[in-house]
């Protein structure tokens, strides 16, 4: 027996619920909420709906602007990119999403992380820990404190 699509396991209504409780989660969210200030929050929650209704195999176009477009003038850093899916891992747990639809719906969304930031300062790994570790303080690279001799202090 196959399973029905993505979508349809999840339903119109319920679709519509996660997405009203995730802005609403967002929009009173002191790391993030500032960025939903003064816009118009209804017809975000209808491109959501569109923009995920789509991609879980509804046949609903979505209307907005390619990601890119849609957050070029925001300043979004990892931080924010993170805290936004934290927010909706809680909106999916809270209205119990099927464990597929939510992996998929997370999974797409940190898909489009590059199209969102281009900050990586919240993500940790093998290479950024690297890169840290060649770059930190050692003994063959010690922490200088104050001027450099011939800046033009006295003494």
């Amino acid at each position: 027996m196959t399973r029905p699509p993505l979508f349809d396991r999840i339903g119109e209504a319920k679709l519509r619920a996660v997405i009203a409780h995730f802005y609403a989660q967002v929009e009173g969210d002191v790391m993030i909420g500032f960025m939903f200030a003064g816009k118009d929050v209804a017809r975000l929650i209808e491109l959501e709906y569109q923009f995920t209704a789509h991609f879980l195999g509804a046949d609903v176009r979505y209307s907005g602007r390619p990601m890119r477009a849609a957050h070029a003038g925001v300043a979004v850093f990892g931080g924010h990119f993170e805290r936004r899916q934290e927010l909706l891992r809680r909106s999916l747990a809270a209205h119990a999403v099927d464990a597929e639809v939510s992996a998929t719906w997370l999974g797409h969304n940190e898909a489009l992380r590059g199209q969102v930031t281009a900050d990586r300062g919240s993500e940790c790994g093998e290479t950024s820990m690297a890169e840290a570790a060649t770059s930190a303080p050692g003994p063959d690279r010690p922490i200088r404190l104050g001027r450099r001799r011939g800046s033009g202090a006295s003494g």
